[in-house]
């Protein structure tokens, strides 16, 4: 079965370095999204100069009549070249396969992009309980961001769909101070076993961004390169006014682009506009936070 599942994923990987497409491929969205990828690295010109692709078994169960569900984690690594820049793009999948008789019969990813909370959450920005100064670490939080894209930090609560605890805990980590507490609609936080809303859910972490005055706060921009590295992206896919996701900048690119940390789907170095995941519309919208702090208000 490993055997199946490897060669599986190592043709996907070797799709993107020879730009030929997997016809045979069972779940058409990931094609579509494979598709996309190839067309978005030929516009940016980067090349995928070779890659690799690690599949590890985590769990085998008998699903009865000779049916057996294969649970596994699955890394992909691309070298990528633009001009003369150099960068490694990583994501780490956990998916499941269904094998009947040995023959692989489905195979798909366990978690999708974007969160999948459909309530409505309004976050109110509690500045009176915040007075101290804030300098944002920009360094640290990237730091934090590429030791922990692939892992949990046993500190924070972990969730399944966990792209905004993720960047709250890099944020944090970049000498954000927490506020509003115990009020979930109230300020940004995590703490004794419960949270904000703005800490966890997306479109909660946008609203509070466009309203927050002291503290961590930031400034909305226009375009993603006027981001750097330390800031973050809020994603919309469906385009209806509600922000599913949340990323974080590691790096920037040779045509000064931003390059993403997230978690959820676990990715590192990703380009920023997401063309490639499956939860991509052509209505997406994207809102650029730039973390300003006492220091600057650029």
């Amino acid at each position: 079965m490993k055997k199946i599942l490897s060669q599986l994923n190592t043709d996907k990987l070797q799709m993107l370095v020879n730009k030929k497409l997997m016809k045979q491929m069972r779940h058409n969205e990931e094609l579509l999204a494979l598709e996309r990828k190839i067309e978005c690295n030929e516009k940016r010109k980067v090349e995928v100069v070779k890659g690799h692709s690690e599949t590890r078994i985590t769990q085998l169960t008998d699903a009865g009549d000779k049916l057996q569900d294969v649970f596994y984690t699955n890394h992909h690594k691309w070298l990528h070249k633009q001009k003369e820049y150099f960068y490694l793009e990583e994501r780490k999948e956990f998916r499941k396969a269904s094998f009947y008789r040995d023959e692989l019969v489905d195979d798909f990813a366990l978690h999708s992009e974007g969160d999948t909370n459909t309530q409505s959450f309004s976050t109110s920005d509690d500045q009176s309980r915040n007075n101290q100064p804030f300098t944002y670490d920009r360094l640290a939080a990237v730091q934090y961001a590429e030791r922990w894209w692939d892992d949990h930090n046993p500190h924070y609560k972990n969730f399944e769909v966990n792209c905004t605890n993720f960047v709250s805990q890099c944020l944090h980590a970049g000498n954000a101070s927490m506020r509003g507490y115990p009020n979930r609609s109230s300020g940004w936080w995590m703490q004794q076993n419960n949270w904000s809303y703005s800490w966890s859910v997306a479109n909660a972490m946008t609203n509070f961004l466009h309203h927050s005055k002291t503290g961590l706060r930031a400034k909305k921009v226009d375009r993603a390169e006027q981001l750097i590295p330390g800031d973050l992206i809020c994603y919309d896919f469906q385009g209806d006014g509600r922000f599913d996701h949340t990323t974080f900048v590691v790096a920037k690119d040779e045509e000064n682009m931003p390059l993403v940390n997230a978690q959820t789907y676990n990715s590192r170095m990703r380009y920023w506009a997401y063309e490639d995941s499956t939860a991509y519309t052509p209505n997406i919208q994207y809102a650029f936070f730039h973390i300003i702090d006492d220091t600057s208000s650029k």
